[in-house]
């Protein structure tokens, strides 16, 4: 094998092909854009083997423009390592001399993916050592391309023809790693956090984003610094994205002012790039439909032929509300009785009906309603149906059942659940979230009769394979029971009640007044709730 004694470097660059040739060790030197920023793990295999066998394969090497010594081209920075350690400790000749095949210089960057290449196929590198080099190779290419930067499409074809594969979404990856974790979990990514986990975060942080700036987009504090907290916090080799998770979770929740569990469920939603729209707690409802008008928003003058409250005795002479004190703010904080005939100008008294003690119509006293709904409830079973539906629907967005609740046209409360909660959410979420998710379906279960409506009324809306389906067809409620976390009904207060933001408070009220009106109005008119539309 020749040596390379008396080569110049004008001689090596001319060559075209690889050339065998003995090198002195000290000519010899490590690439130092190695990707390999860490120490090899095989480490004192290599030396071992090397002590006992010498090199079992020659270096490759190749020169720079203008430079008399050598660098590794291909792999062998841990070798190189291992012989010049060797050397210092026995000053054994066959380590002072190193069997290699020179490459000839083409360009940085064929070096930089000739090393990744090698270190790759020999197994150690982590995935942001990987990253990092990616992004090396892109850089220098752009520099000797002598373009401003380079596409990813184009990125990928010049590495799949250095015989290093990558898909287009792996390098954004990898950009995403080096450009945007790196800097914030600095010791997780080292000791090895791989391409699923950065996924996994990458994914989190955008459902997170979206879900802040759709509940606040002009929040003081702006998402990157909430985020870039969060990562530094719980940098550790040992990483967990649950916590990250949680920590966002929890600060999305105190920004929006919702419960936590809605959130996860929306985050969840985001991730699996499923739909899920929360209104927001002020939300104020502006529709022009008649069915949802009387929401937000009773229309002034209305008269009505409601039926009276049965029990005349649960109404007392509480201060009558002003046109402009909102129904729902009325309900949630007292639930104070008007009395309408007294507060109202004689052309706007609803009159109708009522029912003594002994359940004999009086038709000379007038109506006395509820605060909130005395004047815009509606006075058809479809709007009274309607009013329930949409209430029912709000409810269980804000708390993370949107897709179980659906309308009834024509029968029944005008709404029903079509299934049990996830199953997985018990695992999701903590105690108390779960408690309150719990109890929200419970109340709407109530609402819409669910163990009492006809089961012809009610499968047609059931998935075939759903828990719900299967209880009721079967007449088996223990099955639901085991589904849906069963509290006690004297936790109800402490555990929904006192924790439900005032919306939804004030929703759950109104339901359950829309549920009593439509039995009212079905009795008054001797109606059958639940005949077929």
């Amino acid at each position: 094998m020749p040596k390379d004694v008396g080569r110049s470097s004008h001689e090596l660059a001319n060559l075209t092909h690889p050339q065998p040739m003995m090198v002195p060790l000290k000519r010899i030197h490590p690439y130092d854009r190695n990707p390999r920023q860490g120490n090899n793990p095989e480490y004192d295999r290599i030396k071992a083997s090397i002590r006992t066998m010498g090199l079992d394969q020659p270096l490759t090497i190749t020169q720079r423009p203008g430079a008399t010594d050598y660098i590794v081209h291909s792999g062998g920075n841990t070798r190189l390592d291992v012989l010049n350690s060797l050397y210092a400790e026995t000053g054994d000749d066959r380590y002072a001399t190193v069997a290699c095949l020179f490459k000839p210089w083409r360009c940085e960057s064929e070096v930089v993916l000739a090393h990744l290449r090698e270190n790759d196929l020999r197994g150690g590198l982590t995935f942001i050592d990987k990253a990092r080099a990616i992004l090396d190779i892109k850089a220098l290419l752009e520099a000797e391309c002598q373009i401003e930067e380079i596409s990813l499409r184009r990125l990928e074809s010049a590495l799949q023809q250095g015989g290093y594969a990558l898909s287009i979404g792996l390098i954004s990856r990898m950009g995403y790693a080096v450009h945007t974790l790196l800097p914030l979990i600095p010791k997780a990514l080292h000791a090895g956090l791989g391409r699923p986990q950065v996924q996994k975060i990458r994914a989190l942080e955008r459902a997170a984003r979206q879900l802040w700036e759709a509940h606040d987009p002009d929040a003081n504090t702006p998402f990157d610094s909430i985020f870039a907290t969060l990562c530094q916090r719980y940098d550790d080799p040992d990483w967990d994205t649950g916590l990250l998770r949680n920590a966002l979770e929890s600060e999305i929740a105190e920004q929006a002012e919702i419960s936590v569990h809605v959130v996860r469920v929306e985050l969840d939603a985001r991730i699996e790039g499923r739909r899920v729209t929360i209104p927001p707690p002020d939300e104020v409802q502006n529709s022009d439909e008649d069915e949802v008008d009387w929401l937000d928003k009773p229309p002034a003058n209305t008269r009505s032929d409601i039926p009276a409250p049965l029990d005349q005795e649960s109404v007392d002479t509480s201060n009558p509300t002003s046109d402009h004190s909102p129904p729902d703010s009325v309900i949630a904080e007292d639930r104070e009785i008007d009395q309408v005939a007294e507060s109202l100008p004689e052309n706007d008294v609803v009159s109708g009906p009522t029912e003594n003690d002994f359940g004999s119509p009086d038709v000379s006293a007038p109506v006395e309603l509820p605060a909130g709904i005395s004047v815009s409830m509606p006075t058809d079973l479809k709007s009274l149906r309607a009013r329930a539906w949409t209430l029912a629907a709000r409810l269980a967005q804000r708390n993370g059942l949107s897709d179980l609740v659906v309308p009834l046209f024509g029968e029944g409360l005008g709404f029903m659940l079509r299934d049990v909660p996830d199953p997985a959410l018990a695992d999701q979420l903590d105690e108390e979230s779960l408690s309150q998710l719990s109890l929200v379906w419970w109340q709407l279960a109530a609402c819409a009769e669910l163990t009492l409506a006809p089961l012809s009324s009610i499968i047609p809306h059931l998935r075939p394979e759903s828990v719900l389906r299967q209880a009721l067809e079967q007449q088996d409620l223990a099955r639901i029971y085991h589904s849906v976390w069963t509290l006690d009904p004297g936790q109800t207060g402490y555990r929904l009640w006192r924790r439900l933001g005032e919306r939804d408070w004030t929703d759950l009220l109104n339901l359950m007044e829309s549920y009593r009106w439509i039995h009212r109005l079905a009795e008054e008119r001797q109606l059958d709730l639940w005949a077929p539309p």
